[in-house]
């Protein structure tokens, strides 16, 4: 050891440490907005379906809701007025008091093309 050098054992220690909040709040933003985008796509798919089965003389709830992952169906909403089929789909995230804010909704319509 040389005279006036700084003794640094533990540093590499001490910065993880510090680190280590600042990762987990990336790792959670992270996997919350994955699970946002996830119910958008399920919202997307689950009015799809219940277009198609409207379409065909089906149950549209019913196909909306089978169309969701079994773990969504009871975070989610369908809407029937008239021909239009409305689902919003509340994401489940490690943040929980974001689940709102991530809501996604998605509308298709079951029936002709409204004339101009």
């Amino acid at each position: 050891m040389r005279l006036g050098a700084h003794h640094e054992d533990g540093q590499a220690t001490v910065e993880l440490v510090g680190l280590l909040p600042l990762l987990l709040a990336v790792a959670l933003t992270g996997a919350t907005v994955l699970a946002g985008q996830a119910a958008s796509e399920q919202a997307g798919q689950a009015a799809e379906a219940a277009a198609i089965a409207g379409i065909q003389g089906g149950d549209p709830r019913r196909a909306a809701r089978d169309a969701l992952p079994d773990r969504r169906q009871s975070n989610a909403d369908v809407a029937i007025d008239g021909s239009r089929i409305t689902v919003t789909v509340r994401p489940r995230t490690p943040l929980p008091f974001l689940a709102s804010a991530l809501e996604a909704t998605a509308t298709a319509d079951a029936g002709p093309e409204p004339s101009p």
